[in-house]
């Protein structure tokens, strides 16, 4: 399916996004920022018969942020406009964050702004080796607001100090350093790489999977005392069902489990 600015496809229970603006190198405009909210519900809606979720940029650039004729429409907004506009933006990458299935961002290029902040929201990031990213809103005397919490979980207070208060670019190599980027690769080698994240995660449980996105989020606070409860129910609840059932009992007759034939 085509709409503007995005594209999507479904392969293999595989779920597609590029980001399809390469002649503004992929950047956010109001629009694109409701057609992939509404793609994002979409998802979720028909999460069961999914695997993984993919997201990409068309072009030479991931995604370069806000685009400058959006950007220069809030000029004129009043506060209450503002603040509208900006709950849409959080919504986009609220509706991203919380998908029950994988998501993996292929980055080439450059991750700006809000496309650095797209790639926080990822689960799995791979970057192409010469990709450059950026929270670069202080350099327009604003601030990366939106996407903070999704950054500050990805890769914490120190670096988030040093790059939300410079807004430098920095390298793939960097991102990596600091877990914003997973896995680093030649250009050419980026589908390769999705791909074999891709063959791993089929080997696991859907379930469990989701799960297991699902008690980051809900541990990833808590010290182990204050967690103790939640994650024995959690583990509990998980051998008992009937897909924890059936990988127990595939390990143990040494077969592959049903759900990676």
């Amino acid at each position: 399916m085509t709409e503007k600015y995005l594209e999507t496809r479904c392969e293999a229970a595989v779920e597609y996004l590029t980001l399809n603006r390469p002649d503004v190198r992929n950047a956010f405009n109001a629009e694109m920022i409701a057609g992939i909210t509404t793609w994002a519900k979409s998802v979720e809606a028909r999460a069961a018969g999914l695997r993984a979720v993919v997201i990409a940029g068309a072009g030479k650039t991931f995604c370069a942020g806000g685009d400058a004729a959006w950007m220069a429409r809030t000029i004129t907004y009043t506060g209450a406009e503002n603040l509208q506009d900006a709950q849409a933006l959080s919504g986009m990458f609220r509706a991203i964050d919380e998908l029950p299935l994988p998501v993996i961002g292929r980055i080439q290029g450059a991750a700006m702004g809000g496309g650095a902040g797209l790639a926080a929201v990822c689960d799995i990031v791979v970057a192409a080796q010469d990709a450059t990213f950026a929270f670069s809103e202080v350099k327009l005397g604003l601030i990366p607001a939106v996407v903070s919490s999704f950054v500050l979980h990805k890769i914490g207070r120190s670096a988030a100090r040093e790059l939300f208060l410079t807004g430098a670019r920095f390298p793939a190599s960097r991102a990596y350093e600091i877990g914003l980027v997973h896995t680093v690769v030649p250009v050419a080698d980026l589908d390769d790489a999705v791909a074999r994240y891709l063959a791993e995660l089929a080997t696991g449980g859907p379930e469990a999977i989701a799960t297991a996105k699902r008690l980051i989020g809900e541990v990833a606070d808590l010290g182990p005392h204050d967690a103790a409860a939640l994650t024995a129910s959690a583990i509990a609840t998980r051998r008992t069902s009937t897909e924890g059932q059936e990988g127990l009992k595939a390990f143990l007759e040494k077969r592959a489990p049903r759900w990676s034939r």
